[in-house]
This record gives structure tokens, sequence and C-alpha cells, in this order.
């Protein structure tokens, strides 16, 4: 499964170059049937272009997936996601009845899966999935790290 586990990793953080080529923060996200190794759906941030607060990549890739199979739940599927998922996209991937998530980098700040709110630890959740982080995990910070650094060196609108 590692091995298969990378190669979707590595498909989300090519959605996540995308995303930041958009000028939207670099999280891209897949969603795969395990049983096949078909890949269901994908995303990748775009909350900028469509003025959409809630078009997070998890959200994006859960939307599609949900349209592709007619149907809400997603059992037995697995989302792979550059960035640990927030608490909007925890209860979206609960919701989902995602049976697996695994994500690249943590997110000390915004994070509600290992911190913050601990989503999938509450006892009132509807369905926790298995949970795996850190996978490809530096190459994903220097993508955001990156991405930050280079808007932070702009100079704003209006300035020369």
């Amino acid at each position: 499964m590692a091995g298969h586990d990378e190669r979707f990793m590595r498909m989300a953080l090519d959605l996540a170059q995308a995303a930041a080529n958009a000028g939207e923060v670099p999280v891209g996200a897949i969603v795969v049937d395990e049983s096949t190794g078909e890949v269901i759906s994908s995303g990748a941030n775009g909350p900028i272009s469509a003025h959409d607060p809630t078009a997070h990549a998890e959200i994006v890739a859960l939307r599609a997936a949900a349209l592709s199979r007619g149907n809400y739940r997603l059992t037995g599927l697995t989302l792979y996601v550059t960035l640990e998922p927030c608490a909007m996209c925890a209860g979206a991937i609960s919701h989902a009845q995602i049976g697996r998530v695994v994500w690249a980098a943590d997110d000390p700040k915004g994070g509600a899966v290992v911190h913050g709110p601990c989503l999938f630890d509450q006892p009132t959740l509807h369905s926790r999935p298995v949970v795996e982080g850190g996978l490809l995990a530096d190459e994903s910070a220097a993508l955001l790290r990156n991405f930050f650094r280079e808007r932070r060196s702009r100079p704003a609108v209006g300035q020369a």
C-alpha cells in the first residue's frame, strides 16, 4: 500500500502546485477507491477564484466524488490531501464517511485532525476515518513555505 500511497500523494502535490500557480494556497486532494486503485476525483484549493470560502481542495474532491458515485456517502474511499484538514473539511470527511485520510504536512495553526479540535476524536462524530499523517510532509511543507515567502516578498498593490 505504501507505494500506492506515495503515488497518490504525488498526484495531490501536483494539484497543490497547480493551485499555487493560480495564486491559491497550494493544497491538493485526491479521492481513491482502494479496492480498485481508481482515482475517483481530485481537487485543488480554489476559494479565491471560485469566490467560495468552502472551495478547499478536500471539499472540491469530495463533491466531485459524490457526484461521480451518485451518493454523498463515500465509504471505502481514501482521501489523500497535502495538508492536515481543517475543521470544515474534517466535518465533511466525517459526513461523507470516508474510510481513510492520508495527509502530508501537519497544520498546527489550522488543522483539526491532530491539532486544534482533533475532530475525529470527538465522541459525537458520525464517522471516524483511519488517519495517517506525514506522507511526503517535507515536500508539501516546502511548497507551502515557498508560496507564502513569495507572496510576502511581492510589493503591495499600488506600491512600486
